[in-house]
């Protein structure tokens, strides 16, 4: 066994020993509800864009880009940019290290990986469009689950081997699931559909009064029931044992089959 392998090994055994804890669950779900009140999410920026996302999950990401190495990564909601900039610059760091691999020239306008970004407003539009990492970005306006734009999304997915979704748009529990049915089997194996704020099952009653979204009626509750008709998909747990601060509790699902 390499050292890398043994510290692995341990790493893995003190992921798991983190997730039985649950006297520290209740604590860090303490911590979470009171730092949600003070939109601690709100307050990160990546590449000069805000990404509405805990540096845990930001983090959580970058291993899964890395481990996936994906040439298409779709995303739902937009926001500011900071996420569809974040999955850029992540896929301009793999098309680097497969330059350096191959004794190449990096030449970012030949690069065919790409990450789509689906939202209702444009609201950012001009700014994401004038960031360096723009190139590697392509943004449909509409629905996510309008027909139209699922059709786009999949035409697009045809020219791809190794497919990523992340979805963070509308949280209800229909417009989540709907986004499952027309997205998850774009997800190619070993691959994530990540669905993103099911954290507000775990919230109190009441934390999202001013939105259409609930307790009982969310993407975690989604997510619960999306898996009883989709055995190809899992939870991935040891990635909510590692990340006891997150938005996506039992919201990385990892495709096996």
């Amino acid at each position: 066994m390499t050292p890398y392998q043994q510290f692995k090994q341990e790493c893995e055994q003190e992921i798991e020993a983190i997730g039985r804890d649950k006297s520290l669950v209740a604590v860090t779900h303490d911590w979470i509800r009171r730092m949600n009140e003070k939109k601690y999410t709100y307050h990160f920026e990546w590449f000069g864009r805000p990404i509405i996302q805990y540096p845990q999950d930001i983090v959580a990401m970058q291993e899964l880009i890395w481990h996936v190495k994906p040439d298409l990564i779709i995303e739902t909601g937009i926001a500011h940019g900071g996420s569809l900039i974040f999955s850029a610059s992540m896929l301009a760091q793999l098309d680097m290290c497969d330059a350096i691999e191959a004794g190449t020239t990096l030449d970012p306008k030949k690069s065919s990986r790409l990450v789509i970004g689906l939202d209702i407003r444009a609201h950012n539009r001009t700014e994401i469009e004038a960031h360096p990492m723009a190139s590697r970005i392509k943004m449909l306006q509409g629905s996510s689950v309008a027909p139209d734009v699922v059709a786009e999304v999949k035409k697009i997915a045809t020219d791809y081997k190794r497919i990523l979704v992340c979805l963070d748009s509308n949280h209800t529990h229909e417009h989540v699931l709907a986004e499952l049915e027309a997205y998850a089997p774009l997800v190619t194996p070993d691959s994530y559909c990540v669905v993103f704020d099911t954290l507000i099952e775990d919230m109190p009653e009441g934390s999202f009064s001013d939105r259409s979204w609930r307790r009982g009626g969310n993407p975690k509750t989604t997510v619960w029931e999306y898996l009883k008709t989709h055995p190809e998909f899992v939870i991935d747990k040891s990635i909510d044992h590692k990340l006891p601060i997150s938005v996506a509790p039992d919201g990385y699902l990892k495709r096996i089959g």
